[in-house]
């Protein structure tokens, strides 16, 4: 009979390929029902090499091609009917690489960024106009997750044209990285409902101020940072409770 292992050796082996990887990670895919290692007497879950396969596959393609976990799942269930899972096309577009002298798009939105850089791209750019090809090409989201994040309102064109602003690009680059912890459109639903309640009450709080030239478009400004950064305090003590 084949040697399985504990959460915790599993662990260990996936971290040299995945240095992202967490118990919690394992767990999450667990409960999303895209791996079921078998459980001990004891509750102890009791990996195959299989299952471990299956993890390693489902860890690749979320780090090289930012599947959304409803993509992965319909993978999984082809392959475990005896079929290839269908191929992944790359999303960053293919040719040859950049001259020495050619512009390279900024580290915060490669595909691949090391995770502790920011999501949102650097303000001494200028504006941002970006095609479809662009933006895909920039946040490293595949068509499918676009398509996904666009049905649900999430990211959208400039109201009136075919382009991508610079909102669009930053919500991009979050939902590619958020795809990680196994986050996708629907969790990013929720927080587009929030977005929504907080922009109304930010409106009225500076409807009065509307008609005063560039003071009142400075006190928009001024509400809008100071929203943000309570959003940021709140969200991070609830996390601590």
């Amino acid at each position: 009979m084949a040697a399985q292992r504990s959460i915790g050796q599993v662990l260990a082996v996936l971290k040299a390929q995945f240095p992202d990887v967490s118990i919690s990670k394992i767990r999450f895919l667990e409960s999303e029902g895209l791996v079921a290692p078998e459980r001990a007497p004891s509750g102890y879950r009791k990996y195959s090499e299989a299952d471990i396969e299956r993890l390693r596959y489902i860890l690749r393609v979320q780090k090289d091609h930012y599947l959304p976990l409803k993509v992965i799942r319909e993978h999984l269930e082809q392959m475990d009917r005896g079929l290839a899972p269908p191929p992944i096309p790359d999303p960053r577009p293919a040719g040859p690489p950049p001259g020495p002298g050619a512009a390279q798009p900024a580290a915060e939105t490669r595909p691949g960024a090391a995770g502790h850089q920011s999501a949102q791209p650097r303000a001494s750019q200028g504006p941002v106009r970006l095609s479809r090809a662009e933006l895909l090409r920039r946040s490293g989201l595949s068509e499918a997750v676009l398509v996904e994040l666009e049905r649900q309102m999430i990211v959208t064109p400039r109201r009136g044209t075919g382009f991508y602003d610079r909102d669009a690009l930053t919500i991009a680059v979050v939902a590619r990285k958020l795809s990680d912890y196994g986050m996708d459109a629907r969790h990013l639903r929720a927080f587009k409902i929030a977005a929504d309640r907080e922009a109304g009450l930010v409106e009225q709080a500076v409807a009065p101020f509307q008609r005063r030239g560039a003071a009142g478009r400075e006190a928009v400004v001024e509400v809008v940072k100071l929203v943000s950064v309570a959003h940021c305090a709140l969200l991070r003590s609830a996390m601590e409770r």
